[in-house]
């Protein structure tokens, strides 16, 4: 077996995982990120369409190295007349084979240009398929956060458990009123409908898994992996220097090969070709034969390709041009996916140094007190619903994170070196 595929060596540092599990009905089985990118790789359609490309550019560049074909003509002259030439008794039978004469180059010009579009098809057969990997790596890392959001929810709600009894205990004793029980059972509520919301979004991010894995709908179970680890990343200027090597600009040397020769075609094309003919030719009256030889050329007086050597010429100078473009438009996608991971680095460190440490504290002091009657189910609550938004913006930075790490692989084409520097 080939050697895992970028995204995979990354990922495979990052992710936990655990012992495969069956789904709920018992057929469908867990999938690992590792999985999800070779069946990405064995099945996007996107792929598929890049090798025919491959194969396209191929045809092309057969086509381009044939030679013009020879041309065979047969002529009956002088014959099915009157008088003497009545009848084929006068009739002068022609043979004749020609061939075009290409000059200047044109065929070596033309497998050029072949050689290049063939090239131009494996850079982008690169490009593509880096594409999908990144994206299957951030549709995973979506699956993975919501899961792991509904988990949230999960323990939240499970937090209620114990409170009810103490509820029911401060009511029967007279310190609450009966309406805080239906505060609290709304409290658990609107927790359930956000799982449920989530619930939703997870099963969006396996439909986009299953797609690009060139499937309709999801034929795997859960999502096998964790995203707690994090690690500081490489100077941003790091990461624009190795922009350079992404496929979508390494192109950008092929398809100026391959317009330079498509120039040259033009050129090339107002140079006149003779076509060079020999034949035979029989005389029916005398029983004679005589060989017939001739060259004709054309004469480029009206049509020099003027026009298509200047759009030849024009495509060739936008070169320079399309690449900057492109270019631009992947370090604007870098820079944007570097914020987003210095950002949530930055979110992390402060909601795991401070905000859910000392939300979990809160929370464990005001039930603690609300069971000896010195705190109200309203703050009881609201400690909760922070300690809980707290924990999903955890989630959401850890999520944010990962998806900026496989967006700047999918960029520069390697795994991207993190320092290692926490793990839960």
């Amino acid at each position: 077996m080939s050697r895992l595929p970028f995204a995979a060596r990354v990922f495979c540092a990052l992710l936990a995982y655990s012992a495969p599990s069956l789904a709920a009905d018992g057929a469908s089985r867990t999938i690992s990120l590792p999985q999800a990118l070779q069946r990405a790789l064995a099945a996007n359609p996107r792929l598929t369409a890049a090798e025919r490309d491959i194969g396209i550019a191929g045809g092309l560049r057969i086509q381009a190295g044939a030679l013009p074909n020879p041309e065979a003509s047969f002529e009956l002259d002088n014959a099915f007349g009157s008088g003497p030439y009545k009848g084929v008794r006068s009739a002068e039978t022609n043979l004749q084979l020609s061939q075009l004469v290409e000059l200047g180059g044109k065929r070596e010009a033309r497998v050029a240009a072949g050689e290049a579009g063939i090239g131009t098809a494996v850079w982008q057969r690169r490009a593509t398929r880096l594409e999908v990997l990144s994206e299957t790596a951030i549709a995973f890392i979506t699956i993975i956060s919501a899961q792991r959001r509904i988990e949230i929810f999960d323990e939240q709600i499970a937090s209620f458990d114990p409170l009810i009894p103490l509820l029911q205990k401060r009511v029967q004793e007279g310190a609450s009123s009966p309406a805080e029980t239906l505060r609290a059972q709304v409290a658990a509520d609107l927790f359930r409908v956000e799982r449920e919301r989530s619930k939703t979004l997870l099963a969006t991010a396996r439909r986009d898994l299953a797609i690009l894995m060139g499937d309709a709908s999801p034929r795997f179970g859960e999502a096998v992996g964790r995203l707690a680890t994090t690690g500081q990343p490489p100077p941003f200027k790091a990461v624009l220097q190795a922009i350079d090597a992404n496929p979508q600009l390494a192109r950008w040397t092929a398809v100026t090969a391959q317009r330079n020769a498509e120039l040259l075609i033009a050129r090339l094309k107002a140079i006149p070709d003779p076509r060079i003919s020999a034949g035979w030719r029989h005389f029916q009256d005398t029983n004679d034969n005589a060989v017939r030889l001739g060259v004709s050329i054309p004469l480029p007086v009206f049509d020099q390709n003027t026009g298509n050597i200047i759009a030849a010429q024009e495509t060739l100078a936008k070169t320079d041009a399309e690449r900057a473009i492109n270019k631009l438009v992947l370090l604007s996608i870098a820079g944007r996916a570097y914020d987003a991971l210095t950002g949530a680095l930055a979110e992390l460190k402060l909601l795991r140094s401070s905000v859910i440490p000392n939300a979990r504290s809160a929370a464990e002091t005001i039930l603690s007190g609300y069971s000896q009657g010195r705190f109200t189910l309203l703050e009881l609550l609201d400690v909760r619903g922070a300690l809980l938004q707290a924990l999903l913006r955890e989630q959401e930075a850890l999520q944010n994170f990962h998806i900026a790490v496989a967006t700047i692989e999918g960029l520069i084409g390697n795994p991207f070196s993190l320092t290692r520097e926490s793990s839960r």
